[in-house]
């Protein structure tokens, strides 16, 4: 019994020590408990996650970059447990590069022998299984070319118009050179403002989708 329980103990040590340890990092500072694992990490990143996954040496990250909740990094490929009785050391690995300027969202499997180009969008809940090209909006199973960054960013412009609350980071101007961190802060504080706002025109709007909606089944009869 001395033996089973030790080894429980000790698993049990480890990870409430590893806890402790992620305890004094944020999304904005957790990457320097990454460098210490060896992954080659930019600046001014909000990473999420709180592991890169079993070979966090084969990932790289660029700089300024989210990487959402719950993503995962796949550096190796466990199918090779096939063939282990007839070749015992087979394994499989391939590396994983976020370059400068990307999105990752939540949910996301990247998947080895992935190059994320710089500029670049990983929607929710996708699995990336070959290179996104630089500036390109991808998503789905596997990940697809969707859009540019460029329409992206027109689209949003346009629904932001009228989602912004008046007055809603005021004194921050456009194209300042602010921290992600500090920006996150602003977002936080100015939470409640934003709130209340988009509870009015969200809701608006998707009864003016209803009332369309009913008028265009009602034109069809």
């Amino acid at each position: 019994m001395r033996g089973p329980f030790m080894k429980i103990a000790r698993t049990v040590v480890r990870r409430i020590a590893r806890s402790l340890t992620l305890s004094r990092y944020n999304d904005f500072t957790i990457a320097a408990y990454f460098r210490k694992q060896g992954t080659h990490i930019g600046e001014n990143n909000r990473i999420e996650v709180r592991t890169l996954g079993a070979e966090p040496d084969l990932v790289r990250i660029g700089n300024h970059c989210t990487i959402g909740p719950n993503v995962a990094f796949i550096c190796h490929d466990g199918a090779t447990w096939l063939f282990t009785e007839e070749f015992p050391s087979l394994q499989k690995f391939g590396t994983i590069e976020i370059m400068d300027n990307c999105f990752i969202g939540i949910n996301t499997t990247i998947l080895g022998n992935v190059r994320i180009g710089p500029n670049s969008i990983v929607g929710a809940c996708s699995v990336v299984t070959k290179d996104v090209p630089p500036n390109s909006v991808v998503a789905g199973n596997p990940a697809r070319v969707v859009s540019t960054v460029e329409e992206y960013k027109k689209k949003v412009l346009r629904i932001w118009e009228k989602q912004r609350p008046p007055g809603y980071f005021e004194g921050l101007e456009d194209g300042g050179k602010y921290s992600p961190e500090y920006i996150q802060q602003m977002k936080f504080k100015e939470l409640s403002k934003l709130m209340e706002h988009l509870n009015k025109v969200c809701w608006s709007e998707a009864k003016e989708r209803d009332s369309a909606l009913s008028q265009h089944t009602g034109d069809k009869k």
